[in-house]
């Protein structure tokens, strides 16, 4: 029988938050595949685990994962960890599985520590929607489309960043977002953990001056439904009441129903909207 990979969850910071589950899995398996052995290592020692280890990260994620795809074919159970966290959120455990189901291979996931989610729970904004954007991307052009989708959507955005990147990247939110509300979450779950909320503008201008240390989520409020519905009313603006008409009356609407549309897309009332075409036939 074939053998079965783990998606195993490991501690973001604090050694503690590992699950029962996860410890007898680690010591179980025939082989984990870590993205930083060293890493994992300390964490194996921590713990008093001697199964075997191999490397598997972003540089071999594809030749690798068919390797190991084959020894779980041959009946090997593995366990993937990543170098902190969910494995396959933001690293190359997402090939693995991809590959494992295009072989037919069982995949199990032990769920555990992920900082976004950490994050999002702390954060203090709205968590009933929400966008994982990871680390932006470092080509200006797919940033930048990333960043135009991120500017239009309601979601809280969840986005990673490095220390030495941070500064540079909430000043580009800020720019591109407006003045939104932001959670800057700095090393969670471990000794110098610490949250602030701010705004991008606030945040931005503390650490242009201020060094930035460990490892940063940011939880960003996302667009209002209300900015939204005035920034397309104000797009109306530009177009004159007969053209916004005859726009919806080419599509079949009576006089009635064009005229109740477009009052709404301009966010007057409808007698307005016939006080307005009366004047212009004056």
């Amino acid at each position: 029988m074939a053998g079965t990979l783990y998606l195993c969850a490991t501690p973001i910071g604090n050694l503690e938050d590992i699950t029962l589950r996860a410890l007898r899995v680690l010591k179980e398996v025939d082989l984990i595949a870590a993205e930083d052995t060293r890493n994992s290592l300390r964490l194996l020692n921590y713990f008093g685990i001697r199964t075997p280890l191999t490397s598997y990260h972003e540089h071999n994620k594809i030749e690798k994962a068919y390797q190991l795809a084959e020894k779980l074919r041959m009946g090997q159970d593995i366990a993937l960890v990543t170098d902190a966290g969910t494995p396959g959120i933001s690293d190359p455990g997402e090939e693995m599985a991809r590959i494992c189901y295009e072989m037919g291979l069982n995949v199990v996931a032990l769920p555990g520590a992920a900082a976004c989610i950490t994050a999002l729970t702390v954060s203090g904004q709205k968590t009933r929607r929400f966008a994982f954007e990871a680390f932006l991307p470092k080509d200006k052009k797919e940033r930048a489309l990333v960043l135009e989708e991120m500017k239009q959507d309601t979601r809280t955005l969840v986005v990673y960043e490095s220390p030495h990147r941070l500064f540079k990247t909430l000043k580009e939110l800020y720019e591109t977002l407006g003045n939104r509300s932001v959670t800057v979450c700095r090393e969670l779950t471990k000794k110098f953990e610490e949250k602030r909320k701010m705004t991008l503008e606030e945040a931005a201008a503390r650490y242009e001056k201020e060094e930035a240390r460990g490892e940063f989520v940011l939880v960003i409020e996302g667009k209002s439904r209300e900015e939204i519905k005035e920034e397309a009313q104000k797009s109306w603006l530009s177009v004159s009441l007969e053209e916004h008409m005859a726009l919806y009356e080419s599509k079949g609407f009576d006089s009635k129903s064009a005229m109740k549309a477009v009052a709404k897309d301009r966010g007057i009332g409808k007698r307005e909207v016939y006080a307005g075409l009366l004047k212009k036939e004056e």
